[in-house]
């Protein structure tokens, strides 16, 4: 940059290249958002002790979202408890587009953020669910398990309507060369073709982050926190 430029403007970034949808029927489709479901939750030592099952199950996927999956779970396994730990923390901790919590790319730390959250909740009722976690109801783990676990259409559904947060967080995770890039990966590559609109609107994200007005946020009353999600 010019020593005379102060950098007030900046040019827009650069989205990872776009990648096709792997054909998985859907048995395979469910299996991969199990899997990365539990893959992105903390990695507490009983998160390390699934990972020889969680191995073998991706292991017998497609290649196309086995590789992803199994390249990352040899690399937490190479890494150790306590180094994933601290990483994990680093990058979704201290990263805003780098959050978990799909609502936050669209609303920010903003007031609407309290009506998104509501939103997932209806949702999860809406197909026979009641959400039950220590986590937010838009948090992806809990997201891809409901899309593994759920036969109702509004699964796919509360995907569908927060691709943008996942090609932004996959963006930032692959910017990073972020392990955790291959987890989202595999679940980018069992989800249709996003079309030219979202695309627009994920650059938008990508350059800008998500809003961040944060003079009178609220969540409605008891909404948070949930108890522990239902037992696997």
């Amino acid at each position: 940059m010019s020593p005379l430029a102060i950098g007030r403007a900046t040019p827009r970034r650069k989205l990872p290249p776009e990648i096709a949808p792997a054909r998985l029927r859907d048995g395979e489709r469910r299996t991969t958002h199990m899997l990365a479901s539990l893959l992105l939750d903390y990695p507490d030592a009983e998160w390390f002790a699934r990972l020889p099952v969680i191995r073998s199950h991706a292991a017998e996927l497609p290649e196309a979202v086995s590789r992803p999956l199994v390249t990352f779970i040899d690399a937490a396994r190479l890494a150790g408890e306590e180094e994933w730990q601290r990483r994990y923390v680093a990058t979704f901790d201290m990263k805003r587009k780098c959050s978990l919590y799909l609502s936050y790319f669209a609303t920010g730390d903003t007031r609407k953020r309290g009506t998104a959250l509501v939103t997932f909740l209806d949702a999860y009722r809406a197909a026979g669910w009641e959400f039950d976690a220590d986590e937010l109801p838009d948090y992806l783990p809990a997201v891809l398990e409901f899309s593994a676990r759920s036969d109702s259409p509004i699964a796919g559904a509360v995907l569908s309507a927060h691709r943008e947060g996942i090609e932004v967080l996959r963006a930032a995770l692959e910017g990073l060369s972020s392990p955790w890039a291959d987890a989202v990966r595999a679940v980018t590559l069992s989800l249709p073709p996003i079309d030219e609109a979202t695309r627009e609107r994920v650059l938008a994200l990508v350059t800008e982050g998500p809003p961040t007005e944060t003079v009178g946020l609220s969540f409605p009353e008891g909404l948070a926190p949930f108890a522990a999600r239902e037992e696997r």
